[in-house]
């Protein structure tokens, strides 16, 4: 899981970075300030949540075992839902979208508290 977690964190960065610029140069222009600012924040979480995944990656090299997993997952779940939620809100306009986000939210504080168990356990 390791060198999933690794992957997944690495590419999500890359992503991170992509959407970033992409907001910036791309998006300025054609979304309000408020949007643009939403988008923002989904790009950053996304980046914090992909660093996230890489320390989830060298805490599975220590204390392998289902919580560091889980946590693992979350982070990624939280990624998807609530960094996605945010992208396809400020690009469609769609209000459902934004009203997913929580769950992502609350799928990055059950990662982090296994994340903090999982060093405590191991």
């Amino acid at each position: 899981m390791d060198k999933l977690f690794l992957m997944i964190g690495a590419l999500s960065g890359a992503m991170s970075v992509a959407a970033d610029a992409f907001g910036s140069h791309g998006l300025r222009a054609k979304l309000e300030p408020r949007l643009l600012e939403v988008f923002e924040t989904a790009a950053r979480y996304q980046m914090y949540h992909a660093l996230a995944l890489i320390a989830v990656a060298w805490a599975a090299t220590r204390w392998p075992g289902s919580t560091i997993n889980a946590s693992g997952w979350l982070f990624v779940a939280g990624t998807v839902i609530f960094s996605g939620s945010l992208y396809a809100y400020t690009l469609t306009g769609t209000r459902t979208f934004a009203m997913i986000t929580p769950i992502g939210g609350v799928c990055f504080v059950l990662g982090w508290i296994l994340l903090a168990l999982a060093a405590r356990n191991g």
